[in-house]
């Protein structure tokens, strides 16, 4: 009796083994990797504003400073329990540029115990810190994560600091037995790699495809590679990613004019595109906003021409529902509009063209922004003085 519980307890062990085991592998590893310009290597990043706090902020101790009145601000990251770290600028001498930073790079509320961070660069106005790095601590152990710096000063005074995130996650990863490349990107520079939303400001994002690839798509509960269809898993710190093929999904349809020719849209669930048969397409059931539209032609010398709209708000926002049509009115027809202010003795005209629900337009030919279509003639009152001119883009 007890050899055969020994030989179950073996079989079993071996069976936990190989479940951990196949877990394991479900886990495709990420490097990460800090750059000063990552902004301009990897793209699709945003900037942030952090908030500015008025006078030295209470129980928070404090580095002896050189400047009379040092600025301070909160960056806000949930991977610690304040929700914010502590930043300050200060100059290296009296007077000059702010071109010292101190940040609570060890997340334990205080800044007395952090070494200023000098600044790479000045340039006019702008003054330039990065990478910065900073440690969270996790259930894991200690994460490192970097900021990129800019501040913009006027006067001697700060008017704003911008923040963009300094790192991100990259690796070859197999989906479906092909190897393919991944690429992490923190798009909203807030210290994690998993945040899913219908704001595109909010959405963090995720390339998976060849190496040089910058097909980006939105991170959320799913993505779509070669045309399946994938649950996806992200890493909050981004060291790591899971995919599998999704089953039992419900879907709904939408409803677009049979004018468009591709239509796209983001949300929890992730980025889609689609060509609409007849103004038909299907999505995952959830919530999602608009994220562009395209109309295609050609006209009768062969040259094609296409209408795109992009940059939606709230009115974007819809609802997909299973076994439901969800009907959507964009597209055609577009308006435009031509806004001129006076800037001292000059005038200034700024055109645009937008969609139906507050979306930017544009439109190409042969794939080159048609910019003769704009013109202008500005003529004075006696019609002495009369010109041609065309109007700058938006």
């Amino acid at each position: 009796m007890r050899d055969k519980a020994k030989i179950l307890c073996i079989v079993l062990a071996g069976v936990l083994a190989l479940a951990l085991a196949a877990g394991a592998q479900d886990e495709q590893w990420l490097q990460y990797h800090s750059e000063r310009e990552a902004n301009r290597i990897v793209g699709d990043m945003t900037m942030v504003r952090p908030a500015s706090v008025s006078g030295k902020p209470e129980g928070v101790q404090l580095p002896q400073f050189k400047a009379a009145e040092p600025y301070f601000a909160k960056w806000s990251t949930p991977m610690v329990t304040d929700g914010y770290l502590w930043m300050a600028l200060d100059r290296a001498g009296d007077s000059g540029p702010w071109d010292q930073l101190y940040i609570d790079s060890n997340a334990d509320g205080r800044l007395d115990d952090e070494t200023a961070v000098a600044a790479y660069r000045t340039d006019g106005s702008y003054t330039y810190f990065g990478p910065v790095k900073v440690v969270f601590e996790t259930e894991d152990g200690p994460v490192s994560y970097h900021l990129n710096l800019r501040v913009y000063t006027s006067n001697g005074k700060i008017r704003q600091t911008y923040i963009s995130s300094g790192g991100w996650y990259e690796g070859e990863i197999t989906v479906d037995g092909q190897k393919m490349y991944c690429m992490l990107i923190d798009y909203n520079a807030n210290g994690t790699f998993s945040d899913a939303s219908r704001d595109p400001s909010g959405c963090d994002r995720i390339r998976i495809g060849p190496k040089n690839t910058r097909d980006t798509g939105y991170v959320g509960k799913y993505i779509e590679v070669d045309n399946t269809l994938y649950q996806a898993e992200i890493a909050r710190d981004g060291a790591f990613v899971k995919l599998a093929k999704a089953d039992s999904v419900k879907f709904g349809n939408v409803r677009v004019p049979e004018t468009i020719t591709e239509f796209s849209a983001g949300g929890e669930n992730g980025l889609f595109t689609r060509k609409p048969d007849k103004g038909l397409l299907s999505l995952p059931v959830g919530a999602y906003r608009v994220n562009s539209w395209s109309i295609e032609r050609t006209d009768d010398k062969g040259m094609k021409w296409q209408l795109q709209g992009r940059y939606f708000r709230e009115g974007g926002d819809f609802e997909v529902a299973e076994g439901t049509e969800t009907s959507l009115e964009i597209g055609e027809p577009v308006t435009t509009s031509l806004d001129v202010r006076r800037n001292g003795d000059n005038f200034e005209f700024e055109k645009a063209l937008r969609g139906s629900l507050g979306e930017y337009v544009t439109i190409t030919r042969g794939g080159q922004d048609v910019r003769e279509l704009w013109k202008m003639e500005g003529k004075n009152e006696d019609e002495t003085f009369a010109k041609l001119y065309p109007i700058p883009d938006q």
